[in-house]
């Protein structure tokens, strides 16, 4: 196997395992290879630093589950907190978000709902928009 870093047409950055180069080649070629943020399918490799071995090629021991639960709990409490300012627009957040870029409508720190291709429209857009790295439970459905 072999990671990549590859750059889409809109400069976003993200890694990728490939069986080899020719498959990342051959995937590529293909129209198999897109960005997670955008979908965009002008996928680059992007300058990556080569990955050397520490002497004696010994590795560093991997996290342990508890260390990655107890990151995984910071940053979803990291999340909660910032969605305490936030505004629970639904699934009127393409067209919220479309309006305070545009200007016609107040900005302010919204979240919502936005079908994959509203998004991939957003960002087409320029519209700064950004999943959220957890899901969020629409209020109406909070006990």
């Amino acid at each position: 196997m072999i990671v990549f870093d590859l750059r889409c047409g809109h400069d976003h950055v993200f890694e990728a395992w490939f069986a080899s180069s020719n498959a990342y080649a051959d995937q590529r070629a293909a129209g198999q290879v897109e960005c997670p943020l955008c979908g965009d399918r002008r996928i680059d490799k992007a300058v990556m630093a080569p990955q050397i071995a520490a002497k004696g090629n010994s590795k560093p021991d991997a996290p342990s589950p508890q260390a990655i639960r107890a990151v995984l709990e910071q940053l979803a409490g990291q999340q909660a907190k910032m969605l305490e300012k936030s505004t629970w627009v639904g699934t009127a957040f393409a067209d919220q978000a479309r309006a305070m870029h545009e200007g016609t409508a107040p900005v302010a720190q919204i979240h919502g709902q936005a079908s994959l291709a509203e998004a991939k429209a957003l960002v087409e857009e320029g519209v700064p928009v950004a999943p959220l790295p957890f899901p969020v439970v629409p209020p109406k459905q909070v006990n």
